[in-house]
């Protein structure tokens, strides 16, 4: 009877918590987006409106291709096939709905009203349907607490992660979708359904090539359990279903850019664009760190920067994925995923500030177990975008939403228990008020215009170092015996991890 009373709970709460997300995401999308009367190019705003531009007045075999129709130098399709197609199917719908949405050419720059709010609400939808269900699930069955509405409220806190839904609602993509794929594969995984969890991650893969971020530690922990199968026959089968089912889901993906060699170099190129540098804009990676000291493009080739960003990402990821393969636990594969993610994005070539998203994803699922360490690190995230928020007319969103997070999380799961967290968080985030401040008030001197994004790249870039080594200890200290209970009025047992680290 408690059970079933317990289960009629958790619709009305889950209800109530997705509303209140949805409300803030609206809220959100009320300001203004990347590059609003900003012509010729405007912004990641006409970019996604492009492509369902393209993709429904062109034919399959021209989209990633430069012609007199479609010029790529004018925001060119740059993501995989499954972005296309969703590009495709909304753009169908705005077709039926207003057909000079998706005019070829004449669209172009177009910024009605109607057209945003159907764009916003393109990107609504793509978000309750995906990610908010994949989220719910998640506390669903991996919060360990028995308390209905407390499983609600940490669901209601990791979707209002701030970095997300500044992003998609405000600055306008549809990252979404591919987290919340992901997201959709770690369920799987953590439930034993090893082959849906398979098909759910490579089908974001072929949304955003950027999951490849998530890519080593989903493959060392499915074959790190394929090796500990009793017998070779099973490790045999079940190695071969899982290989069989991501070739099948690939494969359905890219059917029709089977047609010809050319076609499937065309797009693999458009995806992996390599000429566009080690990293885009100010952002809080290692290698725009270091080029305060050493600009690395005047010192190495591109080739080599490729070569020299392949071989640090490798090195520095090969430790958490050989611990994740000896050792393939849940919850050190969720430590694993953030592992993978924070080396790619402080390491890898051809980096957008954006890029923390991916490392955002496993971390917001950890927060009920290390409360303190992910409010830090989201507050950070969040901050290391400030100059492209910023530039998008969205400070007073990123400020609001940031208090909103804190607040709920410290009074969610209270991360501040000792004095050396209060004073190491409010440390840091003066020290991110202040450049903040700097930014967006205070003139820099002619000789250096853009010091205040270089500071907060580098001043973040210290931050997610730090995060890094972190998160590593704790992987490595783990014990994969321990249960860890999220509800804050249980205990929590872990033989390898100290309770004050935590």
């Amino acid at each position: 009877m408690e059970k079933d009373a317990q289960l009629g709970l958790w619709f009305p709460c889950l209800t109530f918590s997705s509303l209140i997300a949805i409300v803030i995401r609206w809220a959100v999308s009320l300001h203004p987006y990347s590059g609003e009367r900003k012509p010729p190019m405007f912004g990641d705003f006409e970019a996604q409106r492009h492509w369902m531009e393209i993709t429904v007045n062109l034919p399959v075999s021209e989209w990633y291709f430069n012609s007199s129709k479609n010029d790529l130098m004018y925001w060119g399709l740059d993501y995989p096939p499954l972005t296309a197609y969703h590009m495709q199917l909304c753009g169908t719908i705005a077709e039926k709905i207003n057909s000079t949405w998706v005019a070829l050419y004449s669209s172009r720059g177009l910024e009605s009203y109607d057209l945003r709010l159907f764009m916003r609400y393109t990107v609504l939808v793509a978000d309750v349907l995906v990610y908010f269900p994949a989220v719910c699930v998640f506390c669903k069955l991996f919060c360990q607490s028995t308390n209905t509405m407390y499983k609600a409220v940490v669901a209601l806190v990791m979707l209002l992660q701030p970095s997300l839904i500044l992003i998609d609602h405000g600055h306008f993509q549809y990252n979404c979708v591919s987290l919340g794929l992901t997201l959709w594969g770690v369920v799987g995984l953590g439930c034993g359904h090893d082959l849906l969890g398979s098909i759910a991650f490579t089908l974001a893969l072929n949304y955003k090539q950027m999951e490849l971020y998530h890519a080593i530690p989903f493959f060392c922990y499915l074959l790190g359990k394929c090796l500990h199968e009793d017998t070779f026959y099973r490790k045999f089968v079940k190695l071969g279903s899982i290989g069989c089912a991501v070739l099948a889901t690939f494969l359905l993906c890219w059917f029709p850019f089977l047609t010809s060699k050319e076609m499937v170099m065309q797009v693999v190129h458009r995806v992996f664009p390599f000429a566009r540098g080690l990293f885009e804009d100010k952002v809080a990676n290692f290698w725009c760190t270091l080029s305060l000291i050493v600009k690395m493009k005047n010192v190495m080739s591109q080739a080599k920067l490729v070569q020299l960003a392949f071989a640090t990402t490798f090195v520095l990821v090969v430790p958490s994925s050989l611990n994740l393969l000896m050792k393939p636990t849940f919850k050190r594969f969720l430590i694993g995923l953030a592992n993978s993610s924070l080396v790619f994005f402080l390491f890898s070539y051809q980096v957008h500030e954006k890029s923390i998203l991916l490392a955002a994803l496993p971390l917001i699922l950890l927060l009920p177990n290390c409360s303190f360490p992910i409010m830090w690190f989201h507050t950070v995230a969040t901050f290391s975008m400030s100059p492209l928020l910023l530039k998008d007319g969205l400070l007073i969103a990123t400020t609001s939403l940031l208090v909103i997070f804190v607040t709920a999380t410290l009074n969610v799961f209270n991360p501040l228990q000792s004095t050396r967290t209060k004073f190491t968080y409010v440390a840091s985030c003066l020290g991110m008020a202040s450049l903040q401040f700097g930014l967006s008030f205070v003139t820099p001197p002619e000789k250096y215009p853009d010091l205040f994004q270089v500071l907060i790249s580098a001043y973040c870039c210290a931050h997610f170092l730090i995060f890094l080594a972190y998160f590593h200890y704790l992987q490595f200290r783990f014990d994969s015996s321990a249960v860890i209970y999220w509800s804050p009025n249980e205990q929590t047992v872990a033989a390898d991890v100290d309770k004050k680290t935590l």
